[in-house]
């Protein structure tokens, strides 16, 4: 289990299921904190102010619907679970995220269980994660080829709302690549990590990370360049790094 508390946001419009469901949550150990919402709407709201882990969710609510809500969230968006007594709705759930789909009436233990689902995700970064092999050479799409490049060389990746440039200690390479693309390519070097939604960092390149007002950090490499890292990718970067 995770020595990081977790922040959860329970989403019912339903007033005694959720607060059922607060009592449940309750009785899982590693939660910091439940913030309760009433509306899709208000999740949207409270994912602007607050640092969340784990949404659960019903489906079907007044206004925007869990599905439609998820849909709507920023793209570093807290893993969800959905908790609701509606099951039909079980695959269109999956095909939007969702780690799990829980059916009501539940018990602790099955709540329980999607929890630690979410949070092995947060731990590892997917559920089974196991170390991979290290790849040698990365080919990276460019205009007129590809370059080879070991991973171990790319310091950072940014993209300028065009195109994404790969930062190497000698060299930049603009690249048709998306930075998830890299972002995949990159997974079995076990070093990078999505810092905000224009970068991807490889961490054995960063020498110290700044605090600022954000809650954010700023990643500070060897190189000397300075990359940005969002607020909610900063949760998640301590919790790699085994930051409080």
């Amino acid at each position: 289990m995770s020595s990081i508390p977790l922040r959860v946001l329970l989403c019912d419009d339903e007033l005694m299921a959720r607060k059922r469901a607060l009592r449940l949550l309750g009785e899982i150990p590693g939660i910091e904190a439940v913030i309760e919402c009433e509306s899709g709407e208000q999740v949207l709201a409270r994912l602007r102010d607050d640092e969340i882990d784990i949404a659960v969710l019903d489906v079907n609510m007044p206004g925007l619907s869990g599905i439609e809500t998820v849909l709507a969230m920023p793209e570093e968006r807290p893993y969800v679970v959905f908790l609701t007594a509606h099951p039909e709705h079980a695959v269109k759930a999956f095909e939007v995220g969702a780690v799990d789909y829980v059916v009501k009436p539940t018990d602790q233990a099955r709540l329980a269980k999607a929890i630690d689902r979410a949070r092995s995700f947060l731990d590892h970064g997917g559920e089974g994660a196991r170390e991979p092999a290290r790849l040698a050479k990365l080919a990276i799409a460019t205009h007129d080829g590809a370059a080879l490049v070991a991973p171990a060389d790319i310091t950072h990746a940014t993209f300028d709302g065009a195109l994404v440039t790969v930062h190497t200690q000698a060299r930049t390479i603009l690249t048709d690549d998306t930075l998830q693309d890299l972002e995949t390519k990159l997974e079995p070097s076990g070093s990078f990590e999505r810092v905000h939604r224009r970068a991807l960092l490889n961490l054995d390149h960063v020498e110290r990370l700044e605090s600022v007002d954000s809650g954010g950090y700023v990643a500070c490499l060897s190189t000397g360049k300075r990359v940005d890292v969002s607020r909610q990718s900063a949760r998640k970067l301590r919790r790699r790094l085994g930051l409080r």
